[in-house]
């Protein structure tokens, strides 16, 4: 039976850390079923969902802390189980570019979550466009069979305006 292991790793952003991390899930016996490594500042962040049977897993939590220690990393891990998708119609992408504004990520992130839309995936970021800070972000997420996607995307169309964002809907699923 498959056991699951959330693995999250932060340090110095250096050369090969990714590598001896993926590596030891393999000389453990993990499969690695998703992961996203991102740099903030002079840190990186790797997270990996790893499944394997029961010695697989505690054989990888065995290890950890001392690859984390030669490299110099915060590790955390977190059994857990498989997921569970709810039923949905169709799943969607939605990028937004503005001017960058405090609060304008958790507006957004607050109006999926009162419509009921879990947030499948989200990356945001920063940059300057003639001596302006701009802001952008990607989220993915599907829409549940009970949401109305044509009166989801009017609520949004009102919610750019206020925010003053553009954006692009795009279908992916």
């Amino acid at each position: 039976m498959s056991k699951y292991l959330v693995l999250t790793a932060m340090g110095a952003d250096r050369t090969g850390c990714v590598s001896e991390l993926t590596k030891l899930a393999s000389e453990c016996e993990c499969n690695i079923l998703d992961s996203r490594m991102a740099i903030f500042g002079s840190e990186f962040t790797f997270i990996m969902l790893l499944t394997g049977d029961i010695r697989a897993i505690n054989k990888i939590e065995v290890k950890i802390p001392q690859l984390a220690h030669s490299l110099d990393l915060i590790t955390m891990m977190k059994r857990t189980s498989s997921h569970n998708q709810s039923e949905f119609c169709a799943g969607y992408t939605l990028e937004y570019t503005g001017i960058d504004t405090p609060g304008t990520l958790s507006k957004v992130t607050r109006f999926f979550a009162d419509n009921n839309i879990n947030i499948c995936s989200l990356k945001s970021d920063t940059y300057e466009e003639e001596t302006e800070l701009k802001m952008r972000c990607e989220l993915e997420f599907n829409i549940p069979v009970d949401v109305d996607i044509d009166q989801f995307k009017i609520s949004f169309e009102n919610l750019s305006h206020v925010l003053n964002v553009d954006y692009i809907f795009r279908r992916i699923r």
